[in-house]
């Protein structure tokens, strides 16, 4: 067996978020390397297309522009959308946002996950990288001051000071640190795919809160949506087992045609959707970042912009803390970062869960009442100015 290599930070998890956890440690002045279960990303190819999007919000964007990463995602494809349209009842009676609104150039940008992952790695440069091996084990420090071991799967052993946890929802490391997490599975699947329409506005997202789930459109630079339907999970079985042009009808009628009739629809996939929160971001040597510490409903499209939330805290709060002399692997500096970031984490779980449950309701006179107060806010500016800046500028 290899001697074990003693570095800063290890970060568990090469996706998105474990990715981009790396840059931001790497380049706050901390020596840092990453473990990745699966192979090194392939080269993001511009002729096909990722089913998974994320609706980057202008904070993550920042983010991704300080550590060099947003470029590459802006050279190769990237869909900024400056309005979006809610409703439950009638597309024209819903709410509307629009970026001005916020005083922002975009509400967002609509990007593939694939391409997110390539351009964060291709900045990754010489940082060591141990790709396509699982964290096997860790052998936990039994006294303030020590470090912990983390065995790989070929052998190689890592004894950082800190053990950054990017590993998802169902995270191997905060079970073996014994981290509580309070969870349950929706009775629903998430459908995605692309899809033409023939009468969307442009830079324009939609979306729809159904009796079975929300069902909402995010446009692409090139005229497509990528489509995140939210069904229960007898309804998404059907509409999984329709033909294309069956699916494309349902979608129509789903979405009221707001966009027009749907010309044309790629393959589908689905994901099951559950809510998690982890009792505690942390233990001695080890803290949670991503869908290891929180794993929320998709209808709100922010699980990716509190992951890069998370990094962008860590990162800042463990920096501050060597800066000012403090033992920044400390559970101090890391209690600082967890309080920091677990309000925020919690207020958009409970919304999501809340419009969830609310819009879910099959008590007709509820879910009408819900659908009235969407159109009522639409004709209040104060209150629809602010909750399309906390929509864009969540931290």
């Amino acid at each position: 067996m290899n001697a074990a290599t003693s570095l800063d930070i290890a970060v568990v998890g090469g996706g998105p978020v474990g990715a981009v956890a790396a840059l931001a440690l790497r380049d706050a002045g901390f020596s840092v390397a990453m473990v990745e279960r699966g192979p090194p990303p392939r080269p993001f190819d511009p002729a096909r297309y990722d089913a998974r999007v994320y609706a980057i919000a202008p904070a993550s964007a920042r983010l991704l522009e300080s550590l060099g990463v947003w470029p590459a995602i802006a050279a190769a494809r990237i869909s900024p959308y400056g309005r979006m349209q809610v409703w439950e009842r009638a597309a024209e009676l819903g709410l509307r946002f629009d970026a001005t609104d916020s005083g922002h150039a975009a509400l967002g940008w609509i990007i593939e996950q694939g391409l997110i992952v390539a351009a964060a790695w291709q900045e990754l440069g010489d940082l060591p990288c141990h790709a396509g091996v699982d964290a096997e084990s860790v052998r936990w420090p039994e006294d303030d001051g020590e470090c912990p071991t983390l065995r790989l799967s070929n052998g190689v052993e890592l004894r950082p000071r800190l053990i950054v946890a990017a590993d998802g929802a169902d995270s191997p490391l905060r079970a073996q640190a014994g981290i509580d997490v309070t969870t349950w599975t929706y009775a629903q699947r998430a459908i995605v795919a692309q899809v033409q329409v023939s009468d969307a506005r442009p830079a324009t997202a939609y979306q729809r809160f159904l009796p079975t789930g929300p069902l909402a459109f995010l446009p692409q630079s090139d005229g497509r949506h990528s489509i995140v339907w939210s069904a229960d999970t007898d309804r998404a079985d059907d509409l999984l087992a329709l033909d294309d042009a069956a699916f494309a009808a349902e979608l129509g009628e789903a979405s009221q045609y707001a966009l027009g009739d749907v010309l044309e629809v790629s393959s589908r996939q689905a994901f099951p959707l559950r809510l998690l929160h982890a009792a505690d971001y942390h233990r001695p040597g080890l803290v949670l970042v991503g869908d290891a510490a929180h794993a929320i409903h998709p209808l709100a499209g922010q699980g990716a912009n509190l992951g890069f939330a998370d990094v962008a805290q860590l990162a800042a709060t463990l920096s501050s803390a060597r800066d000012a002399g403090r033992d920044w692997s400390a559970p101090r500096t890391l209690s600082a970062y967890a309080r920091a970031r677990k309000a925020g984490n919690l207020e958009m779980l409970a919304l999501t869960d809340g419009l969830y449950r609310g819009f879910g309701l099959k008590l007709p006179l509820l879910r009408d009442l819900l659908g009235v107060g969407l159109e009522a806010v639409n004709r209040i500016p104060p209150l629809k100015g602010l909750l399309a800046q906390q929509a864009t500028a969540r931290r």
